[in-house]
């Protein structure tokens, strides 16, 4: 995982509630057996209109908001079932960071899981004013959501902070205590 600590990034409204991870990609699409290829998938019954064309009415079709990394979005953001792939595509994308008023559990630790960061902002005026923005600043040290007008305070457990700080994913976690695992295996073959 690359680390997250000072963030400048683009951002894109998509301020509705309850986004459940069959919005975010839908079921027909699972067939894959990588983490990678989900992208073009993504949010696809809003990004395309019934011939395949793109939607231009759909904020991620529209220019500025293209190459975004940060997706702005309402209340329980990735409710429904627990597919992974929702981050995967997310992620494939091009999103890094998602704020959202309330994330649902096992998306949220899906999220973190997979190198991404999601922020919950419970107040909506708050998420309204960041979307205002299209480029905006993500402490996470200081866990922090920076715009040129204010900055917005964010919670998150210290260990997922340290995780995504340091760029640790629970591999590379475990390979921290090499030298401890070769030394048992020594002493137990």
């Amino acid at each position: 995982m690359e680390p997250i600590n000072i963030f400048n990034g683009k951002t894109v409204p998509l301020l509705n509630d309850n986004i459940d991870t069959d919005q975010i990609i839908p079921k027909v699409f699972l067939k894959r057996i990588t983490k990678t290829g989900f992208g073009p998938f993504l949010f696809d019954e809003w990004r395309y209109l019934e011939d395949g064309s793109e939607n231009p009415d759909f904020n991620l079709n529209k220019q500025e908001y293209k190459g975004a990394s940060i997706l702005i979005s309402g209340d329980n953001f990735g409710c429904g079932s627990s597919r992974e792939h929702a981050a995967w595509a997310l992620k494939d994308f091009g999103f890094l960071i998602i704020i959202a008023g309330s994330f649902s559990d096992i998306f949220y630790m899906n999220c973190t899981k997979n190198g991404m960061l999601p922020i919950a902002i419970e107040n909506k005026n708050d998420r309204e004013a960041i979307a205002q923005h299209s480029d905006i600043t993500i402490d996470l040290p200081n866990q922090e959501v920076i715009t040129p007008e204010a900055k917005y305070h964010f919670e998150i457990d210290s260990t997922w902070k340290n995780k995504l700080v340091n760029g640790l994913d629970d591999i590379a976690i475990t390979l921290t205590y090499k030298d401890q695992i070769n030394e048992y295996e020594k002493m137990h073959n």
